[in-house]
């Protein structure tokens, strides 16, 4: 599938602000089944600084500096990205990958550099902490000879069934606690909520960040700017490497999944963040499109 992206943030400021710094993770990322062929990040007004660098984690970062006083910013990312099949489905059918003693052993005996990143993604961060309730979700889900794919399948329609997708429930910095408590959320908190889980038993685990491409109601029209950024996880196999499961709709990402940035949460990966010199309210839009092309 190929898909054109646009992601557009406008900041809206009550009183002109100057020295405007921001930290953007807005480029969509080069893998083995996803290609971004242009991508680009455009400032209005047009009088800043843009920087490019990677990151710890290999995502692409964009530095900004507005420096003159402005009273409105905006910040546009734009991508032409070819998402190509996974085939991630047909792993768990033929019960490929390892179990989990195996993945312990590996993680216990080797020292490569995939392990030693696979070892980063099994310790605590500060948006999925090791909590003993999340913990707790994953021994009963457990099987005989179950392949560690297999088990993390359990989690991800555990998740789905027994947690309720509500927008505007929580925000960036609900903590895990008031999510189990509810049991509602986003797909950043179901995606932080399975981190938890996994890494609080030894599973290797990580944030992913993208898009989802949406379809609207039949017979209505796509509304410019209505879609919208997504979150799922991904767990690492040492046969099979990282593997994507979304929690939100119970599925395993493939060609509607566009993704954007790894992390260790939404912290690492938080699309557009910074500071203002200046005072007085401000106002924020935030527009995203995913449209096949």
């Amino acid at each position: 599938m190929n898909y054109q992206l646009k992601h557009l943030t406008e900041y809206q400021y009550e009183h002109a602000v100057a020295n405007s710094y921001n930290l953007a993770c807005l480029m969509p990322r080069q893998l083995p089944y996803q290609h971004v062929s242009q991508a680009s990040v455009r400032l209005t007004p047009d009088l800043g600084h843009i920087s490019q660098y990677q990151d710890y984690f290999g995502n692409t970062r964009h530095l900004i500096h507005l420096q003159p006083p402005h009273q409105q910013l905006k910040v546009c990312s734009e991508a032409l990205v070819e998402v190509l099949p996974r085939h991630n489905s047909a792993l768990l059918d033929s019960g490929s990958g390892v179990d989990i003693p195996q993945l312990k052993h590996y993680l216990n005996s080797n020292l490569t550099a995939a392990a030693m990143q696979a070892k980063l993604f099994c310790q605590a961060s500060k948006l999925a902490p090791f909590l003993t309730e999340t913990a707790a979700l994953l021994p009963p889900l457990r099987a005989p000879k179950q392949t560690l794919l297999q088990l993390v399948e359990c989690l991800n329609q555990y998740i789905f069934e027994h947690f309720i997708y509500t927008p505007g429930f929580t925000t960036v910095v609900t903590p895990l606690t008031e999510v189990l408590q509810h049991r509602r959320g986003v797909c950043q908190d179901f995606a932080q909520l399975a981190i938890s889980c996994l890494r609080a038993n030894g599973i290797p685990c990580r944030y992913v960040s993208g898009y989802l491409e949406t379809q609207p109601p039949p017979g209505q029209a796509r509304l410019q700017g209505a879609d919208a950024s997504h979150a799922w996880f991904a767990v690492f196999d040492p046969e099979l490497g990282w593997i994507d499961f979304d929690p939100t709709n119970n599925v395993l990402p493939c060609q509607q999944h566009l993704t954007l940035a790894f992390g260790r949460d939404y912290a690492d990966v938080v699309p557009l963040k910074g500071v203002v010199q200046g005072s007085g309210a401000h106002q924020l839009q935030v527009a995203v499109d995913v449209i096949p092309c």
